[in-house]
């Protein structure tokens, strides 16, 4: 019990002071949280799926055995390669840039304990984010001197409880604490920044023919650290799920996952303009404040079909409300002399359906082999699709597999291979994305170890 409770002091310790960035799959969401889910195409509503659970539906950690402990740690990988080109007709050089930011790590970790006919426990799980970084000398710097870059994270800690209700039933609900933060180095031409400006001060206002007579302009706000943002926030969230046992065999299961409550992402930021292949002309440092930014909604629903001891057959469908968080990407800029300059670019994403399909067989007491598949739509416009933020991966193919040690630990591998998805910016050219071409593909892999006590 002694070193159990070491595990669960050094695996907290972990998960809340390492990175926790992630890279989009869904939109903004990982396809899956949990290797065992992630394997089978990310479905997780209607099993046991070890703490992973509080991520997907928190009803079924109340599906553990009576009596039981669990404890989950958990490391994942992202590896995104994502490029842009932009063609001499649309202003470029047509030489493709490609983004350096390419490896995400991401630990978890969580505890659920089955007492009587209640669960309860916690877990630390990044959610998603976005992330690219392309270098000083590709066209979609215009020159200024200086590399483009995002990265967004948001990590949530989750404290989940449920309750059997009967034989069959299980509810369960969770209140999640959600901390968020961004790193950003955004180059534009003015005669895009013009159109940006929703709202300014007078003095910005006196300024902006001045800095339309330029090249570019930049906001930049980013700390270069792999375990925190220039800009951060938080707030919270909560989800409620069920399962229903309707017979031996199958059981079926669906979860709400609210809409994310979380302040204004804020930090120290500047804000630059010049001429192509020359130093800032002007340069302003202040504050940033990014604005109304969420995670959505998610509704799903699924089951899980198990004939037998050795296999098993899972298939979820979701819906994910970007439309209602991802209407437009909005900044406040504050410089203390010239004032508030408001920003926004349009995003107008969609709404997403995501289909997930598993399957895991049983080989031996020890090993469990396990195959899925997840698809997506693309929620994001080609008008509006951007190389910072290219959330345009539709299809995942998954595998992984189990190993069991003994009664008390054993340890899941997924793998996911997402293949390339290519898209059109049709957006003005010039003052949008018209012409850039955007690919983007993954390789992306989770690893746990699981010890029950």
């Amino acid at each position: 019990m002694k070193n159990s409770k070491r595990l669960l002091a050094l695996a907290v310790a972990a998960a809340c002071g390492a990175p926790m960035a992630a890279y989009a799959t869904n939109g903004m969401l990982l396809e899956g949280y949990g290797p065992i889910a992630t394997a089978m195409g990310g479905a997780s509503m209607a099993y046991d799926n070890g703490t992973a659970g509080v991520a997907n539906n928190p009803a079924t950690i109340g599906l553990a055995a009576d009596g039981t402990s669990r404890l989950d740690v958990a490391w994942g990988f992202l590896g995104p390669d994502v490029s842009v080109t932009v063609p001499t007709t649309s202003g470029g050089s047509g030489v493709k840039a490609k983004s350096a930011a390419d490896a995400f790590n991401m630990p978890a970790v969580g505890w659920t304990k089955k007492s009587g006919n209640m669960a309860y426990g916690f877990g630390v799980f990044a959610q998603g984010g976005m992330g690219t970084e392309y270098a000083a000398t590709s066209d979609v710097a215009l020159q200024s001197g200086d590399k483009v870059r995002s990265e967004v994270g948001v990590a949530r800690l989750i404290v989940p409880l449920t309750m059997n209700v009967n034989d069959k039933l299980t509810v369960g609900g969770s209140l999640d604490y959600v901390r968020a933060r961004m790193d950003l180095k955004m180059a534009v031409p003015t005669s895009a920044l013009n159109g940006m400006v929703t709202g300014s001060s007078s003095a910005w206002q006196a300024a902006m023919p001045g800095l339309g007579g330029l090249n570019w302009a930049r906001f930049d706000f980013s700390d270069n650290s792999d375990y925190d943002g220039a800009a951060k926030g938080d707030g919270f969230a909560y989800k409620l799920g069920l399962t229903y046992k309707v017979n031996p065999e199958l059981t079926v299961g669906a979860s709400y996952h609210s809409e994310t409550a979380l302040s204004d992402l804020s930090g120290g930021a500047a804000m630059s303009a010049g001429n192509y292949g020359a130093a800032a002309s002007n340069t302003f440092n202040g504050t940033i404040k990014v604005r109304d930014f969420q995670f959505p909604a998610e509704l799903a629903i699924g089951m899980s079909y198990q004939p037998s001891d050795k296999l098993q057959v899972v298939a979820d469908i979701k819906s994910v409300q970007w439309s209602s968080v991802m209407k437009k990407f909005k900044m406040t800029f504050i410089d203390p002399t010239m004032g508030a300059i408001d920003v926004a670019m349009e995003q107008g994403w969609k709404d997403q359906t995501v289909l997930q399909l598993g399957v895991g067989y049983k080989v031996t007491d020890a090993w469990t082999v396990r195959a899925g598949y997840n698809g997506a739509s693309n929620p994001v416009p080609n008008q509006y699709v951007n190389y910072l933020f290219p959330a345009v991966v539709e299809t995942h193919y998954t595998a992984g597999f189990g190993y069991a040690f003994n009664q008390m630990s054993d340890i899941n591998f997924s793998l996911t291979y997402a293949p390339e998805v290519k898209v059109t910016g049709t957006g003005t050219v010039g003052t949008g994305n018209g012409g850039q071409i955007i690919a983007h593909s993954q390789t992306n892999w989770q690893l746990m170890y699981s010890h029950r006590f």
